[in-house]
């Protein structure tokens, strides 16, 4: 977009950066642009317009006009605040994982539109504790890199195309499964029972709507968060610096 042009747009803002005593530098995803930087000067003074609309996960509707370095928040009004996150360390914890997550992948087009979609969604149900935070933390770890075009292969095995029954092995790093025969042949352990199978198949081929809607046994939930975390960091070739802490929160 040309300088000075005039942009409307919805967006969430994902991380905040304090400039001064009254400025904020926010990085903010919206669903055509994908993640932009914006200034939003003033938004920390209590009369300004800007101050409820900018604070770090307010989803909001942003005005800007297009600067030379990063766009410029000239007025913003609040869609949705997820009071439920500042409740509990574990869900702010999570929260800001899911964030950096986000970030790191800085979807553009129909990619950021879903990614966006997906981390409101993950935040209401963190906000108001309608899921247990693995499962949340599990299904946007799949869901969204599937959403950024790295949907693995779960069909069947790679090995024998054998759908179900036992257990199964996910080759991460290949993006592929394994059942426990053809995983044997290969040195390799299983590391999904048959529930987080069926999870892992859901998450990432289901509609929008449905991806959170399933229940599973603490073991199987485990299995199932092992691998999306561990495919979710082969997929960004990245460390995530909020990882660790959301452990120590979530164990």
């Amino acid at each position: 977009m040309a300088a000075g042009m005039q942009l409307v747009t919805p967006g969430l803002v994902l991380r905040e950066v304090k400039i001064g005593e009254a400025d904020r530098i926010l990085t903010v995803l919206t669903p055509e642009l994908g993640v932009i930087s914006v200034s939003a000067k003033g938004s920390l003074r209590l009369k300004s317009k800007l101050f409820s609309a900018c604070g770090l996960f307010c989803y909001s509707e942003f005005t800007l006009f297009a600067g030379k370095n990063m766009y410029l928040a000239n007025d913003a009004q609040v869609k949705k605040v997820f009071f439920g996150l500042h409740e509990s360390v574990e869900a702010m914890a999570l929260a800001m994982y899911l964030a950096e997550l986000a970030l790191t992948l800085s979807p553009v087009g129909g990619e950021a539109e879903a990614l966006l979609r997906l981390t409101l969604n993950s935040l209401y149900l963190i906000s108001e504790g309608k899921k247990p935070l693995p499962q949340i933390k599990a299904v946007f770890e799949l869901r969204a890199v599937c959403e950024a075009g790295f949907m693995p292969d779960l069909l069947c095995c790679r090995g024998c195309q054998k759908y179900d029954g036992g257990d199964f092995y996910f080759d991460g790093s290949a993006g592929l499964l394994l059942c426990a025969d053809c995983a044997a042949r290969q040195n390799k352990t299983p590391n999904l029972d048959p529930a987080a199978l069926l999870a892992l198949r859901h998450i990432a081929l289901v509609e929008d709507k449905k991806i959170f809607s399933f229940s599973i046994p603490p073991k199987s939930m485990e299995a199932l968060g092992r691998v999306t975390e561990r495919y979710a960091l082969q997929v960004l070739d990245k460390p995530l610096k909020t990882l660790d802490f959301v452990h120590t929160m979530l164990s």
